[in-house]
């Protein structure tokens, strides 16, 4: 899978791209806060691990950024929950 996830702003959204298909999370930004609205994979990318890795790499950015996170849709919670190296940037 690639791994090169990107910022589109204008949509309010990370993507990343395999195999041509676009796994992306919605997102607002208020200040040091990023709040994930919604996440979604293509449905040939479902059960592949490509939402995990945008998430994982979200979480990097957010790391990387000094940003806490609010996780406003079920799989982004879902996903943290699983992942408590990330639970310090819960907000």
């Amino acid at each position: 899978m690639t791994s090169v996830v990107t910022d589109n702003p204008a949509a309010e959204r990370y993507e990343l791209e395999i195999d041509g298909q676009t796994v992306f999370a919605r997102y607002r930004r208020d200040g040091a806060n990023l709040a994930i609205r919604h996440v979604e994979a293509p449905p040939a990318l479902r059960g592949s691990g490509a939402a995990s890795q945008l998430m994982d790499a979200i979480m990097q950015i957010a790391r990387r950024d000094h940003l806490t996170v609010t996780p406003l849709c079920s799989y982004a919670a879902w996903w943290l929950q699983r992942h408590p190296e990330y639970r310090d940037l819960v907000a």
